[in-house]
């Protein structure tokens, strides 16, 4: 490419003298006509998207293929050559780093990715990336991105509806869901005390929030990033499914008071990182009523059931929450990252609580109603218009589809734990409540051991080389973890509907003849 780009500069510094009779070439730089020929620009496009449709698209779904490619850093920084030099490469090579970019990364769309809270092909999704990238919008104002303002409007208005904010509310998508609980700790604080956003924290009371101990790590995140601080974060029990326990949540809450502490925020969670737990909301709701309250629901992961008629039950209550994190790219399988922050709030409480009303954005005297230009309510300026890649897939599979996948996952889950209870050297931590399924494997050469520290100290080391072998294998992806007294644990998350009853088999199956001989 880089040759055919000088040969088209070339061919414009011929010609000496612009229209207006100023020199094309100052200082050795061609001012008329473009410097990239457009061309050759769509042509490395086309063999660009070729590869993508094959090896990203057709090899990272086919079951048949790796999950993954594993390398160690020091040997994949020498297969990929990490250098940036003064000359660029040539087309062909960048093509071929395009190639092995993809064939050593995770392919997070296989059928046998189970590995994180997100995964799965979305077509509908992955076009409206494609397009997004094309248009290179910034969602701040109407008059730069008139079309993904209008989105994302209507797409949060749905969502409210679906939560069941009759009356509407407000909200903006933004850069996940950890960045959409500090905004709740930051909007709970602000409607507690407005002061902190000019006069900061130097007058502000000893602010506390609560948060069950099955949190996700942004919660300690916000406190700190705010300047709440994390000790200012009181940890409520949770009961042994991992549910907040809200009698234990009100104790707290007195608790903190008679330390002369000024409590402003609960956070419930609806779908825990690990168990897929969902904190008791209506009985959370009551409490922060009786003592005035901020409730925010972090629903990044749970939220999905909430387009499931079956499931939405494990959200009841939601609909009493002053705030809701929802992320459409787990379990509705949105392409990343497309998270929203909903607010039940009609008086500009967002807006207020993070405008800048920066005059070379917001202007005031526009020619438009400027209430479109949404950008102010962001902590961010350059925003991405996420709220495509949902818009896009829901509009192509209607809210009926997306139930199907929700309700499909969670059958799915409860077929691979019905499995884990059938065979022999497999044990289920509990049952699930969502599409999270917890176990431990234990080799042969366990187990006939009684059930004693013996044999907890030596099952914690099997999960991790199980993981090793699998990861090097490339066959699947499946995470483990420790968890409060429980030594390590298989946890599968299942969503992608390209997931099958054989794959279920297939994971159980795999973790035996990797782990038997241990």
């Amino acid at each position: 490419m880089a040759s055919t780009m000088e040969t088209h500069l070339k061919k414009e510094s011929q010609s000496s003298k612009a229209d207006s009779g100023h020199p094309a070439v100052i200082d050795g730089v061609l001012l008329n006509g473009p410097t990239l020929n457009i061309l050759t620009a769509e042509n490395f496009i086309n063999q660009s998207m070729a590869i993508i449709m094959e090896d990203a698209v057709k090899r990272a779904t086919d079951v048949r293929e790796k999950v993954c490619e594993w390398r160690y850093p020091e040997e994949l920084k020498e297969l990929l050559d990490l250098e940036l030099r003064e000359v660029g490469e040539s087309e062909s090579k960048i093509l071929q780093r395009c190639r092995d970019a993809i064939k050593y990364s995770v392919k997070t769309t296989h059928p046998r990715f189970f590995n994180q809270l997100y995964g799965g092909m979305e077509p509908y999704s992955m076009v409206a990336s494609f397009i997004v990238e094309a248009l290179k919008p910034s969602l701040y104002t109407y008059e730069v991105a008139p079309v993904f303002s209008l989105m994302e409007e209507a797409v949060l208005k749905k969502m409210m509806e679906v939560i069941g904010w009759e009356e509407g509310g407000d909200g903006i998508f933004n850069a996940g869901g950890s960045m959409s609980n500090m905004y709740a700790v930051n909007l709970a604080r602000y409607r507690h005390c407005p002061d902190i956003k000019e006069d900061g924290l130097s007058a502000a009371p000893r602010l506390v929030m609560f948060t069950s101990q099955e949190c996700h790590y942004s919660i300690s995140k916000a406190a700190a990033f705010v300047g709440i601080g994390t000790k200012n974060v009181y940890v409520v029990p949770s009961d042994n499914r991992g549910k907040m326990i809200p009698s234990a949540l009100e104790e707290q809450i007195k608790t903190a008071k008679s330390e002369g502490a000024v409590p402003f925020m609960v956070n419930a969670t609806a779908g825990t990182t690990v168990l897929g737990a969902f904190d008791p909301i209506q009985e959370i709701a009551d409490i922060c009523e009786k003592y005035k309250l901020w409730l925010h629901v972090d629903a990044c992961w749970g939220g999905g059931a909430l387009m499931s008629k079956k499931h939405k039950h494990l959200l009841k209550g939601i609909h009493r929450a002053d705030s809701v994190a929802w992320n459409p790219h787990k379990m509705l399988m949105a392409c990343l990252q497309c998270s929203a922050f909903l607010v039940r709030d009609k008086t500009n409480l967002l807006q207020r609580c993070h405008s800048a009303r920066a005059s070379y954005l917001f202007q005031q005297d526009k020619f438009y109603d400027v209430s479109y230009d949404t950008g102010d309510k962001s902590i961010q300026c350059s925003r991405k218009p996420d709220v495509f890649k949902f818009w896009l897939m829901w509009k192509a599979l209607g809210t009926g589809e997306l139930e199907k996948r929700v309700d499909r996952a969670l059958v799915m889950a409860r077929y691979l734990a019905q499995e884990i209870k059938r065979r022999e050297g497999f044990r289920l931590l509990m049952e699930p409540e969502y599409a999270n399924v917890c176990f431990w494997y234990i080799p042969p050469s366990l187990r006939n051991l009684p059930d004693c520290p013996e044999l907890w100290n030596k099952l914690r080391t099997v999960a991790p080389v199980v993981k090793e072998r699998m990861m090097k294998k490339g066959s699947m992806m499946v995470s483990y973890q420790p968890h409060g007294d429980k030594v390590n644990f298989f946890r599968m998350i299942i969503i992608s509907p390209q997931a099958s009853r054989q794959d279920m088999d297939f994971v159980l199956d795999e973790i035996h003849n990797l782990g038997k001989d241990l």
